[in-house]
């Protein structure tokens, strides 16, 4: 039996870390409510024999890659000028757009811009909505923000074989349209007959034909609109990944970045809020109540609430972790064509802008209301390794808070102690950093360090959390 290995991943020469950047979070909410099912209710899991309450990680990425590109559109952050990749269902409707500025103009409706942009992306294997969807793709894509112009220079290139290509299979996609409506006719047909015991009635017009093959994108065509597609030196791409299975030689990205749902180290404790919103008007009118008796009576034992509710809110201290493969970021920006050097200083760009979202970014549910996004974590734990470390593991026995000790410090103590202990036995990890913004946390280290037991040094940014 012969055995393969899997290729070593390609790293420049300029990097010489360890593969993994692990962190380690606590931070607590009061009263809040950042992620919800489908029906507003807060999101828990059993952990423990506990249920916990829960953010779960695809809130937790969407906050830090939202978090990222608004720091850049703002011109901050380490990434202020690296190119971005987009999600989106509306690529078809971007193109056409671009083809109008790019001057694609027509009289015929069969071949405006619009009608060329689905037409297209149907020819590379996407697939489209009905009715008021019908300019959407059914699945959402992750494109460099570069894509739909790229896209519309190909078209505009190509602009006289794109249309005859176009009208081939239109002709095509409408006969097969036709006979799919002519089938679920006889198919109706034939339900009603056996419903009501009678003989399915079906005209000869009405007897489907053998479906046609659509003319395929010519090869060329399809190649250019393809690399159109390439994530190029997208970094949100190299970061988070993708996967386009529906389009046919388009690469998919291992995405370098691993989440976890964050949960509560204690029991879930939530409450339900009563909320009463007022009616200005209807207020304003008790205050200086009219003389028409009918509005009066309309006011009689009213308090003034225009509409009431509830909702139930959160509180608790979570544990949070994630994960990033360096050499697989470097290796997907390697990719894009860029030179070592170049990749060395995005790639440490990206590690940067990574850990700054995984501190400030927090999902934006209820924000308004409850301020929960200004929410700054009680302790961050930085540390590379040649694997990534999950210390979820240590909360499995749930934290009961006392009058002794909050529960952020509680679990604080405890993570710290089982980092000391994974670090004294184990080669493939570092010490690290650790960084807080808490008084309590801050006291808490402050012993460990007078008692020679802090094994991360403390830093005081961001920044020193990565220093190499």
């Amino acid at each position: 039996m012969t055995t393969t290995t899997a290729a070593p991943i390609a790293v420049p020469d300029t990097f010489h870390g360890d593969q993994y950047l692990s962190l380690t979070a606590l931070f607590s909410i009061a009263g809040g409510r950042p992620v919800a099912d489908d029906s507003g209710a807060p999101k828990s899991m059993l952990y423990g024999s506990h249920q916990r309450s829960v953010l779960t990680s695809a809130s937790l990425r969407r906050a830090e890659r939202t978090h990222s590109r608004h720091l850049a559109n703002n011109g901050h952050g380490p990434l202020a000028d690296a190119a971005r990749g987009i999600r989106t269902r509306e690529l078809a409707i971007m193109v056409a757009n671009q083809l109008h500025d790019l001057g694609w103009d027509s009289e015929d409706a069969s071949v405006d811009a619009m009608s060329i942009a689905r037409s297209a992306l149907s020819g590379m294997g996407l697939k489209f909505g009905a009715e008021r969807t019908a300019n959407l793709t059914k699945v959402l894509l992750f494109i460099p923000e570069s894509a739909p112009n790229a896209i519309a220079t190909v078209l505009l290139a190509q602009r006289t074989d794109v249309e005859q290509w176009h009208q081939q299979a239109q002709e095509g996609r409408d006969h097969n349209t036709a006979q799919d409506e002519k089938r679920a006719k006889v198919s109706k047909a034939k339900r009603a007959a056996i419903r009501t015991g009678e003989p399915a009635e079906i005209s000869e017009d009405l007897e489907p034909g053998e479906a046609v093959k659509v003319a395929p994108l010519p090869k060329a065509l399809r190649d250019a609109l393809t690399r159109a597609l390439d994530p190029g030196s997208a970094i949100d791409i190299a970061l988070y990944g993708r996967f386009l299975a529906e389009i046919q030689g388009t690469p998919n990205i291992d995405g370098a970045l691993q989440h976890a749902p964050a949960f509560t180290v204690t029991a879930a404790a939530e409450s339900v809020d009563f909320y009463s919103a007022a009616d200005d008007a209807k207020l304003a009118r008790k205050a200086n109540p009219p003389r028409r008796d009918a509005m009066a009576y309309l006011d009689h034992g009213d308090n003034g609430s225009g509409i009431t509710g509830y909702q139930t809110l959160i509180s608790g201290t979570f544990f949070r972790h994630a994960a990033l493969d360096r050499w697989l970021l470097r290796r997907n920006i390697l990719a894009s064509g860029l030179v070592p050097e170049q990749v060395e200083a995005l790639a440490q760009a990206a590690e940067e802008d990574f850990v700054t979202g995984f501190i400030d970014a927090m999902p934006q549910a209820k924000r308004n209301t409850t301020a929960v996004p200004g929410t700054l974590p009680k302790m961050v734990l930085a540390f590379t390794g040649k694997r990534p470390f999950n210390y979820a593991g240590i909360f499995e026995r749930v934290i009961v808070e006392t009058d002794k000790e909050a529960a952020s410090v509680t679990a604080a103590r405890r993570l710290l102690a089982q980092h000391e202990l994974v670090t004294r036995k184990r080669a493939d990890i570092q010490p690290g950093r650790v960084l807080t913004y808490d008084l309590d946390v801050q006291e808490l280290l402050d012993d460990l360090r007078a008692a020679g037991r802090l094994v991360p040094a403390e830093a005081a940014t961001v920044a020193e959390l990565l220093e190499r």
